[in-house]
């Protein structure tokens, strides 16, 4: 298998994360969460934006709201807001906050997030400071119109998610577990239900995941250089991605035809150049599957 690796320009981060394929606009967005920032790569023009999120330190995944143009669903600090974005502009800006969560645990903050192919928003939370290992983390499902649903406690830092509709399953990543679970998933109703590990990367700690329209599940590795292709339903490695720096933080399919894999990565903690920067994968022979905007 001969891919392709390939910055994407003006796209460096501390910490890149929660890349959103958006087929209307044809642009990757993204975020550097550490510093409240906002990216959108656009794919016509080959050139990245970024916005400072107002008034906020963290932004952590980033995701279009249905049927209304330039608004954004954002995880910032233990919220969950919506921003008005023009994908141009130097500075974003919260114009409403949707929900807050974990009100006892000031030192969390919400991570990883995205809308279920229902358009429910699933995210999780995490304590700030990663290196005390706290497992005080939830896992949340938001639903137009009704309370925050707890999806799982007892998590230490929630991450990758994704789902398959066709096997009725929902992927999910706690990093402090070092493996990957599948649940049951009600696409109806939201409930994820009879948690298994379907896959461990060994000593490296995952992070970010996508799938592809096969339902194979592709696993970033923070600690490893590598997005690993893995099918789920026996948990074999049908591919090992080797990426140029070493903390893998998130994927995403994208592009026109749906089959560039986009990779946000970070230089936390000094990592050398050309750690965090933003790249396409192309020659992976795969499409992904259309990301869903979040419906509130």
């Amino acid at each position: 298998m001969s891919y392709k690796i390939e910055a994407l320009p003006n796209a460096g981060t501390l910490i890149g994360e929660g890349p959103h394929w958006d087929i209307e606009t044809q642009s990757l967005y993204f975020v550097d969460i550490d510093v409240g920032r906002l990216l959108r790569y656009d794919y016509k023009e080959n050139k990245t934006y970024s916005a400072v999120l107002e008034g906020e330190q963290f932004a952590s995944f980033i995701i279009p709201v249905e049927g209304e143009s330039g608004k954004f669903v954002v995880g910032a600090g233990r919220r969950v807001v919506v921003v008005a974005w023009d994908g141009v502009a130097p500075k974003a800006k919260v114009v409403r906050v949707v929900r807050e969560v974990q009100p006892d645990f000031p030192m969390n903050r919400v991570n990883d997030g995205k809308a279920d192919p229902r358009g429910r928003l699933v995210a999780g939370t995490m304590h700030i400071d990663i290196t005390l290992s706290k497992r005080v983390g939830e896992l949340y499902s938001f639903e137009k119109g009704k309370p925050a649903a707890l999806i799982k406690s007892d998590i230490g830092i929630s991450n990758g998610l994704t789902w398959d509709e066709k096997a009725k399953k929902f992927y999910y990543i706690d990093s402090l577990d070092y493996n990957v679970k599948a649940y049951d998933y009600d696409f109806d109703t939201g409930v994820a239900s009879n948690p298994k590990v379907i896959f461990s990367p060994g000593t490296y700690l995952p992070d970010g995941m996508t799938i592809d329209a096969d339902g194979n599940i592709y696993v970033c590795t923070f600690t490893g250089a590598t997005v690993f292709k893995v099918k789920p339903s026996t948990g074999e490695v049908l591919l090992e991605i080797k990426m140029p720096c070493k903390q893998i933080t998130s994927v995403a399919f994208g592009g026109p035809n749906l089959d560039i894999l986009y990779v946000t990565t970070s230089k936390l903690n000094d990592q050398p150049p050309p750690a965090g920067d933003t790249y396409k994968v192309t020659g992976l022979g795969v499409k992904g599957l259309p990301m869903t905007k979040v419906q509130l």
